[in-house]
């Protein structure tokens, strides 16, 4: 697999070096890929989660995420016109917003998802795999 697109939360397991949370499988193809994505909606979502204090870092929450990035050669898919359409178009997928944007990025760019999110897992039109 030479691309994956990680989760919001496969995202923060890697960068908090949490690997028992992955699934081995996960690790492997962690491992294996030639680049590792997320999300620019990725942000927003660990953002939210430091704003509801769910999860604390005691560096800026951007410094953080620039220093995650770099030391784990992690891109960001930014919001393109045609993933924000896509995000919409997603017939019979949940209502979350973020996770919309998720599929639609790993869909309209043809890398597969890695997460162990099950309402992901179960919709069908998108290659979500853990």
């Amino acid at each position: 697999m030479k691309e994956v697109l990680l989760d919001t939360h496969v995202w923060i397991w890697v960068s908090i070096e949490e690997s028992d949370l992955l699934s081995a499988n996960a690790r492997r193809l962690i491992k294996k890929a030639e680049q590792k994505w997320i999300s620019a909606i990725s942000c927003w979502e660990l953002a939210k989660l430091v704003e509801r204090t769910r999860i604390s870092f005691c560096i800026p929450t951007v410094t953080w995420i620039r220093r995650s990035l770099s030391e784990h050669g992690i891109n960001i898919a930014e919001i393109s016109p045609e993933i924000a359409v896509e995000s919409t178009q997603l017939k019979g997928f949940h209502q979350d917003p973020a996770d919309q944007i998720i599929v639609a990025t790993s869909r309209i760019l043809g890398m597969p998802l890695l997460t162990s999110d099950r309402k992901i897992l179960d919709f069908l039109d998108v290659e979500a795999v853990w």
